[in-house]
């Protein structure tokens, strides 16, 4: 491969082109503002770029820098009107693998439109076309935005990698990335996900609703975490900490993203109020298994919060998710528990021994109850 070529691309809205000095002061506008979002190698530094003298450096010398080593990086603009919305890269360009890494950020005025995911589309799908055989993206896990971005432009997750970025100098903290990638024969189009968002955000039946979990609820996450009757009946049975919970709601989303888990908060719907959580662990892809667990603050027990939440959860895993049996084990001695789950409608179908570790040492019995998908 001797090369992109330097062309300019065209999507429905946008236009991918050269960075050009009319780009200077939407680059410095940009460069200030703290919304400006993405991240990659000479584009992710986008906040250095909040002077004149920083951009102009970045269109004279910094993106054809990249071109000259085999990279690649465009302006993203309005089609009809030509201004900038951001920028897209290929950075890290390995020749011997015919493989690189995709970059984009978007200027505060261009942010949730979906030019992210068109914009990065649109490159993906030219590298592709003109002789790489793999693109990789990376994320913070906390990024659910630039996942989202991802999906939606044909990449599939592959795991984490740990302690991959790095903070601003040679001390900077390290922190894991989360890898994405497109190969040369990938489908097009979005990755197809196996947890959907919820429609319109939320279940809600009028008195209880579920909304997925963020970092706004680690406070209230953390006060009922640390719960001894919450707590012991977690694996394993340990009190977590304060950066634990933050970093649990943190990455909630990219659990979510992922199809490993969707992590809600149960909520008094006329209030908003926090009242606990519920979870769908999606265990059994290969056989549309997944297991349900919830917890409810205090206050808000022996109100049928949490039977309603089961309720409302189940009905969405089995309609939208497409999921063919849920099961849920509850402590043989959490009688309550039981009783929520067979008012739910879930059957008891046996005693797991040993099932989990206990809070006192030792092993714990857990009564095993389920719910299969009606026939269709």
């Amino acid at each position: 491969m001797d090369g992109l070529p330097r062309e300019e691309l065209d999507t429905v809205r946008l236009r991918l082109r050269a960075p050009a000095p009319g780009d200077v002061d939407d680059l410095v506008a940009a460069g200030r503002a703290a919304g400006a979002t993405g991240s990659g190698g000479v584009v992710g530094g986008r906040a250095g770029m909040a002077d004149a003298a920083r951009a102009r450096a970045f269109v004279d010398v910094e993106a054809p820098a990249r071109w000259a080593t085999g990279g690649a990086v465009f302006v993203v603009a309005d089609r009809d009107t030509d201004r900038l919305l951001g920028c897209v890269e290929l950075d890290r360009y390995v020749a011997p693998l015919a493989q690189a890494e995709a970059g984009y950020w978007l200027a505060p005025w261009a942010l949730g439109k979906g030019f992210g995911a068109e914009a990065v589309a649109a490159l993906t799908d030219w590298a592709l076309h003109h002789g790489l055989a793999r693109l990789e993206l990376r994320a913070a896990p906390a990024d659910a935005q630039r996942q989202r971005v991802a999906l939606a432009a044909g990449y599939r997750r592959e795991g984490i990698l740990r302690g991959a970025g790095a903070g601003a100098g040679p001390d900077g903290p390290r922190h894991d990335l989360v890898l994405w990638a497109r190969l040369t024969g990938d489908p097009d189009g979005p990755t197809p996900r196996l947890l959907p968002d919820l429609p319109g955000g939320e279940l809600s039946d009028g008195v209880v609703a579920l909304h997925p979990l963020d970092p706004s609820d680690a406070d209230d996450a953390y006060a009922v975490l640390r719960l001894p009757e919450v707590y012991e009946s977690s694996v394993p049975p340990v009190a977590p900490t304060r950066t634990q919970v933050r970093e649990s709601c943190e990455t909630a989303q990219s659990q979510w993203l992922a199809g490993a888990a969707a992590r809600l908060t149960v909520r008094d719907a006329p209030s908003d109020r926090y009242a606990g959580e519920i979870v769908l662990h999606y265990t059994e892809p290969v056989t549309a298994s997944a297991m349900l667990g919830y917890h409810l603050a205090p206050a808000w027990r022996g109100r049928g919060f949490a039977t309603r939440a089961v309720r409302l959860l189940a009905g969405w895993a089995f309609d939208h998710v497409r999921l063919a049996r849920l099961y849920a084990g509850a402590d043989v001695r959490n009688t309550a528990s039981q009783a929520v789950l067979e008012r739910a409608g879930f059957r008891r179908v046996g005693r797991e021994l040993s099932r989990r570790p206990g809070a006192g040492g030792g092993r714990v019995d857990d009564v095993l109850y389920e719910l299969v998908a009606a026939p269709t």
